[in-house]
């Protein structure tokens, strides 16, 4: 028998598919996003989990601005790290599993090859640093959260929030008309978000606890995939290479973060599909995807 989820960062574009999916699989679904409440709150949040007495609390609420968390080092941590903090002693309290999504950029990317859970972490900045110190402090305050590390998600809510995604950024570039330029020496596992929600949940189901990590299958050179896209959206904008010499920017990122996804395999899950699957499935789903509103 299912019981109750509360899914904090509900709006977002992981959030909006892990309330479908967890909804779709037979749970109680109570949803948090950023206007109907402040996780870096302590007090807010333990009310509000007292409140809706889960058995589980999902965090896809994040500060991702990788950039601007070089300037604004404390916001980055106060959302990624403190909220997490505040979220991990509320679930104690409530006696409430908690699932916390982290990222590939807790790793410097000098391994060469896709990283596994056992790898050592090395954040290059600010928001690395906020992501991987909330790790700690879920596993600090709780015996058996489940963390999950994916990477460079794009999901069909993109096209409604602020900052979008890599995929819908190559899209409105390209109705530009003007050169592209996307670097080719930094490689990730691009994520497909309803994909991470169902992986997510299968996890939950098997019972696994501890660091997980769920990429999109693929190592590929962000100029690979910016290719990917305008090869299956059928569009064919002026695509050029770029490296981190040449597009320099604030924070240090890793140059290979590609996720291995063999320890969730070997668990049992589902496999990820390859990425131009992922990719044609966004473009079909962007098509008649509407506004996620909450209940």
């Amino acid at each position: 028998m299912k019981s109750r989820v509360a899914i904090f960062g509900s709006g977002g574009q992981l959030g909006v598919e892990l309330c479908r999916e967890f909804g779709h699989r037979g749970w109680e679904v109570v949803r948090f996003d950023r206007q109907s409440l402040d996780i870096a709150d302590a007090c807010l949040v333990e009310t509000a989990i007292a409140k809706a007495d889960p058995a589980l609390v999902i965090n896809s609420a994040a500060y991702n601005q990788v950039d601007v968390a070089e300037k604004e080092p404390l916001a980055a941590f106060q959302a990624n790290a403190l909220a997490v903090r505040n979220l991990a002693m509320a679930c104690r309290q409530a006696d409430a599993q908690l699932v916390q999504f982290s990222t590939d950029y807790v790793f410097d990317g000098t391994k060469g090859s896709p990283y596994v859970e056992t790898d050592p972490t090395h954040p290059l900045g600010a928001y690395a640093v906020s992501k991987l110190s909330g790790e700690l402090y879920a596993q600090a305050y709780l015996d058996k959260p489940l963390i999950i590390r994916t990477s460079g998600v794009f999901g069909p809510g993109g096209l409604f929030t602020p900052r979008g995604n890599f995929v819908e950024l190559m899209l409105r570039l390209a109705g530009n008309g003007s050169p592209i330029r996307v670097v080719e020496d930094h490689v990730a596992s691009p994520t497909y978000a309803p994909l991470l929600a169902e992986r997510t949940a299968e996890l939950l189901e098997k019972n696994c606890t501890g660091v997980f990590h769920i990429g999109g299958g693929q190592p590929i050179s962000w100029h690979e995939y910016a290719r990917l896209i305008f090869e299956l959206a059928g569009v064919n904008p002026e695509l050029k290479p770029t490296n981190e010499r040449e597009y320099r920017t604030a924070a240090r990122r890793p140059r290979f973060s590609a996720l291995s996804n063999s320890k969730m395999e070997s668990h049992g899950v589902t496999p990820m599909p390859p990425l131009r699957e992922a990719v044609a499935m966004y473009l079909a789903a962007r098509k008649s995807v509407t506004p996620h509103r909450s209940e």
